[in-house]
């Protein structure tokens, strides 16, 4: 399934509002309409707990799993589809980290392995790129997509 060009742009804007923290967000929905949910970054309050084992949030994000789980839920109730999971690299380029990959799977396969997972690059306050990945089953990796 493919990103509306509306839902693009506020992907875009919340890169843009959050720098130079890294953002994060969910696209639910169908085949007729999408909705983004952005979540706040929690990282910086983490790291208070423990500087040396976690980053800031400019190189990394945490959320609320509780809010997650909310969003998650709100949207199998209305039969709506997790369609993608985005975030930002503030003043790095859209790759698919290690760190990435190791937040979106658990026993080494993703939660939601139909979803999207966009990376947007932000330089210097701007989108400088984005890049679209997806789980590959038979690889058990995620690849990069023509976008």
């Amino acid at each position: 399934m493919k990103l509306d060009k509306d839902v693009i742009e506020e992907i875009y804007r919340h890169s843009i509002e959050t720098y130079p923290d890294e953002c994060f967000g969910i696209v639910i929905g169908d085949e007729k309409e999408q909705t983004v949910r952005k979540f706040e970054n929690v990282q910086n309050k983490i790291r208070e707990t423990d500087p040396g084992r976690y980053s800031d949030s400019s190189t990394g994000y945490f959320i609320d799993r509780k809010k997650f789980d909310i969003v998650v839920s709100s949207a199998k109730q209305q039969e709506k589809k997790i369609i993608a999971f985005y975030h930002s690299h503030p003043d790095h380029e859209a790759y698919f980290s290690q760190t990435d990959v190791e937040a979106q799977t658990v026993f080494d396969e993703p939660e939601f392995p139909e979803a999207l997972h966009v990376v947007v690059s932000v330089m210097k306050g701007k989108i400088h790129d984005m890049k679209c990945y997806r789980w590959d089953r038979d690889r058990r990796d995620f690849i990069i997509l023509a976008y």
